[in-house]
C-alpha cells in the first residue's frame, strides 16, 4: 500500500455514466448495516426467491407495509367473512 495516492486525474461519480445511473436509482434510499437472526434472513431469502425478487426489496416492502395501516378491499373483506362463517359452521 502506498503512503500517498494521486487523485488528480480522478472523476466524480456523477461524471462516470454507470456510477451516475446507480446514484440516480438509489435516490430516497440509504445504505445501512443491520444485524438479523440467521433464520429470519434465510426465511426472507427463501420467500424472495419464490417471488422472484431480491430479499432486501422484500424486507423493505414488509417494513413499509408495517408502517401503513392495512386497507382491505371488498374482495378481501368477503374472503375473511366467508372464512369466519366456515369456521363457525364447522365447529357446530
Amino acid at each position: 500500500m502506498r503512503k500517498e495516492y494521486d487523485f488528480s486525474k480522478s472523476r466524480r461519480a456523477k461524471d462516470v455514466s454507470h456510477l451516475a445511473k446507480l446514484q440516480a436509482e438509489s435516490q430516497g434510499k440509504s445504505r445501512i448495516t443491520i444485524m438479523l437472526d440467521n433464520d429470519v434472513l434465510d426465511t426472507f431469502r427463501d420467500k424472495a426467491d419464490a417471488k422472484g425478487m431480491g430479499y432486501q426489496t422484500l424486507i423493505n416492502q414488509v417494513l413499509r407495509d408495517s408502517l401503513n395501516p392495512q386497507v382491505m378491499d371488498e374482495a378481501q373483506i368477503y374472503k375473511v367473512i366467508r372464512k369466519a362463517i366456515r369456521e363457525e359452521l364447522r365447529d357446530k
